[in-house]
């Protein structure tokens, strides 16, 4: 399996380099050259295989061999290495919890296969370096991970990396604009984890770093990577919980019932892998986009004028992004077709009123506790069942991407009372957290860095 940039400006690469090196020399993001086929007797197999063979088999693809078979099953074991239940919260909305992972977020997913994968990078590279460096006195550059975020991936990615040999991981988040839990998961892990706290938004952020990835200066300094969604190895493997859904889809509705999938997107690297999954041949029926006040693909949909706002904060914070980066690999699955795309994609706006009140609701009728997050794509699920009420039969699975507690005030506030504390992030809370502060401009960021 090869990798092109979609600006088409940069040469092809392997899976290695495109996990390394996270963005092209172009700035373009890395896409596969061919997207894996699964026939129907593969498709009907995968009904009942378990879920670490069905990772392995989902994946192999697209490493290319980049990674031998035992190692990458060794791998995906340990990046699907705790649950994936589907639930039913209406007769009709069932939701698919993806916050049973060590940092209670659906990103656990990638961040453990990229760092998994990054490692065994790392540890080649020093393997064949040694003797070279024997030789010539040379030293190996230890990969740096540069990751913004909005809250979720850089807990994730912090967890996933965390005394990884080789690998350095350096997270900048917004100022004020991640939770509690999250701002704790983020700086108080020590060790090869670094926090910066930019006075700015989450775009901000990821301008940042998607400049560092550019600056020739920083790139000889350091062995640069991203681990956000833009990063194929990041990406790719959100298709697998998709696969397990369906699973259990199948297992109970069987096949002559679309299963309808809500996403709450920011970033639409989620989204994204999805439709990925689908592109390959997974039974999946229509993707919708649940989408916060930043609404730029809600209204592309409706107008076809792709208009880029500077984000706004609400209470859905991880999806609190103005130019989602991972929109053009869409348009590409698609084939840069607007009606192909709308065929396939359908997005709704939810305001923080209707998070709010959905929350309360879901809670007060059906005994289930919904994330901000959640609660957007619950919203958004009911609003596309409405359209679709000339089939009384159909069904949506929504993702519920992060835990509730991960936004206590605002859960808590709507469901009348607390929410008590997994023990996965108990043990922070006594943690004393360690950040950096630094203002939204690059050139202060490269300083620090040089430095």
């Amino acid at each position: 399996m090869q990798y092109y940039s979609l600006k088409k400006q940069s040469a092809l690469v392997d899976f290695k380099t495109a996990a390394i090196t996270g963005q092209a020399p172009d700035k373009g993001l890395y896409f596969p050259t061919s997207i894996p086929v699964l026939d129907a007797s593969t498709i009907q197999r995968f009904k009942t295989l378990p879920k670490e063979q069905l990772a392995f088999e989902v994946m192999r693809p697209y490493v290319g061999g980049t990674i031998d078979d035992i190692s990458l099953q060794q791998i995906c074991k340990e990046t699907i290495d705790f649950n994936f239940p589907t639930v039913s919260i209406t007769n009709q909305i069932d939701t698919l919890e993806l916050f049973h992972g060590p940092t209670l977020a659906f990103k656990d997913v990638g961040a453990r296969f990229m760092s998994r994968c990054l490692g065994y990078f790392a540890k080649e590279n020093i393997s064949k370096s040694s003797k070279e460096n024997i030789r010539h006195a040379t030293t190996v550059k230890n990969t740096t991970v540069l990751v913004a975020t909005s809250g979720d991936t850089g807990g994730a990615v912090a967890n996933g990396f965390l005394g990884v040999e080789g690998v350095s991981v350096i997270i900048l988040y917004p100022k004020g604009k991640v939770s509690p839990i999250q701002e704790l998961q983020l700086t108080t892990c020590g060790q090869n984890i670094t926090a910066l706290e930019v006075a700015g938004s989450f775009d901000d952020c990821q301008a940042i770093v998607k400049e560092a990835f550019m600056d020739a200066t920083l790139n000889e300094k350091y062995h640069l990577t991203s681990a956000n969604s833009i990063n194929v190895a990041r990406w790719l493997p959100q298709q697998l919980y998709y696969f397990f859904a369906w699973q259990d889809w199948v297992a109970k509705y069987g096949d002559d019932v679309p299963m309808h999938v809500v996403v709450p997107s920011g970033n639409f690297g989620n989204i994204c892998a999805g439709m990925m999954a689908k592109a390959s041949g997974l039974p999946i029926g229509q993707f919708v986009a649940a989408c916060n006040a930043n609404d730029v693909v809600t209204r592309y949909l409706a107008t076809q004028n792709y208009e880029v706002k500077k984000a706004v904060a609400t209470i859905s914070n991880a999806m609190d992004v103005g130019d989602p980066s991972n929109f053009v690999r869409i348009m590409e699955i698609m084939q840069q077709n607007f009606e192909q795309l709308t065929s396939q994609l359908k997005s709704y706006q939810i305001s923080d009123s209707d998070t709010k009140s959905t929350i309360a609701r879901v809670f007060k009728t059906f005994n289930y506790i919904l994330d901000p997050h959640g609660a957007v794509a619950f919203n958004a699920a009911e609003k596309f069942i409405k359209e679709q009420e000339l089939n009384a039969s159909i069904h949506a699975l929504i993702l519920e991407t992060a835990h509730p507690v991960k936004f206590p005030e605002v859960v808590e506030e709507a469901i009348g009372q607390s929410i008590p504390i997994p023990s996965s992030v108990a043990y922070l809370l006594n943690r004393e957290e360690v950040s950096i502060p630094i203002p939204a401009k690059y050139e202060t960021f490269k300083q620090w860095m040089m430095r």
